[in-house]
């Protein structure tokens, strides 16, 4: 299907008025970088996250009130997929020290309703876990069911038949479901998931998302030289580092600017980025491989012209699967939800910016080295 059937426009003369564009928008990103700085999920700065579901459609702005207070430090509470579920974000890892002994003392509120008046001692207690030892195993095993059944973390610590210990995790969700339990009762909050990173495995995953970027770059510069000539790989990288570098300006001059796009770097914009190089590699290697089989039917043309020859041919491809993509990631930047949105939004501009850089970046790389260095590509 051709959508253009003689189209004849001078892309390569307009170059360098794009290549003016590409660096106001690639400045305006790196100071608001430098100014403002990139927001890192808690897969990369570490803490906790937390999804709630209460019993009925919820007031954040009151969940937010009656959280401020609790004692962990900032929190990001917000609606998540629907208006019964919040995301609650916070960069804790444990209880706070001053709010442990309140939930020690909520748990074993919750085993003496179990079974009243039970023997128990401490035999081990740490910033997260405390150890319980009873008198029989028996005991052991029906308090563990009870704690379970009530949202806690309970198990035996070893599992021959004469333990007596039970050990209980203590993190940030019981405190926030004590509280929600205690001031909001009537929406009947249960914690859905639990999720919690450490700094160290934070900054571990944040290098591995470099590498990953990283060598998929090199892996591709690799393959165009073999396929096509050294410059045309280096054009095609350029235009990646293009498209990555601007999109995380973006990302930086948007966030706390328009609501709803307060994008965080987590690991699903990782993905977003990958996915992103791969699409624009996939652009520019179409455009590459017109100008290939352009330049061998037209040898005395000038290079210049078999690129706009080349362009032109390929852009009702261009347009008609780039609108399709494009039209299927607006669709999940609108309907779906927190989860999706981050991931949608990266790819809907990756894609106008990719079909962009495969244009304006890498082919007219090409075309500048050509003229500069007065080299004639041959394939």
């Amino acid at each position: 299907m051709h959508i253009f059937k003689s189209l004849n426009v001078d892309w390569m003369g307009k170059r360098k008025m794009f290549y003016l564009l590409s660096t106001t928008i690639f400045l305006i990103g790196l100071v608001n970088f430098f100014i403002r700085g990139l927001q890192f999920g808690i897969d990369f700065r570490g803490g906790t996250e937390l999804e709630l579901q209460a019993n009925q459609p919820v007031d954040i702005n009151t969940i937010r009130q009656t959280l401020e207070n609790s004692g962990l430090g900032e929190l990001e509470v917000k609606m998540f997929g629907g208006d019964r579920n919040i995301l609650l974000r916070t960069d804790l890892q444990n209880i706070p020290a001053n709010i442990f002994p309140k939930i020690q003392a909520t748990l074993e509120k919750a085993m003496d309703e179990s079974l009243a008046g039970i023997p128990k001692s401490v035999k081990e207690k740490n910033v997260s876990t405390i150890v319980y030892e009873f008198s029989n195993p028996d005991t052991t095993n029906i308090v563990i069911e009870k704690l379970l059944a009530l949202g806690f973390q309970a198990g035996k610590v070893s599992e021959e038949v004469t333990n007596k210990q039970m050990l209980v995790r203590l993190g940030i969700a019981d405190w926030v479901k004590e509280n929600l339990k205690t001031k909001l009762p009537q929406y009947g909050f249960t914690i859905r998931r639990t999720e919690v990173i450490g700094p160290k495995v934070g900054n571990e995953l944040k290098v591995d998302a470099v590498r990953a970027i990283f060598f998929s770059l090199l892996g591709i510069l690799a393959y165009l030289a073999i396929r096509y000539k050294p410059i045309f790989a280096v054009g095609a990288v350029v235009a990646l580092f293009h498209d990555v570098l601007i999109t995380l300006g973006l990302f930086a001059v948007l966030y706390g600017l328009i609501p709803g796009l307060n994008l965080e770097i987590n690991l699903t914009i990782v993905a977003a980025f990958l996915t992103l190089i791969g699409y624009s590699v996939m652009d520019t290697v179409i455009v590459f491989d017109r100008v290939r089989e352009t330049i061998r039917l037209h040898k005395s043309e000038s290079l210049e012209t078999l690129m706009n020859l080349s362009i032109n041919k390929t852009m009702s491809r261009t347009i008609l699967t780039g609108g399709t993509t494009l039209l299927s990631c607006i669709v999940l930047l609108i309907f779906g939800g927190e989860v999706l949105r981050s991931f949608a939004f990266t790819l809907t501009f990756g894609i106008v910016i990719g079909t962009y850089s495969s244009v304006f970046v890498a082919s007219a790389m090409v075309l500048d080295y050509a003229n500069k260095t007065k080299s004639k590509i041959n394939f």
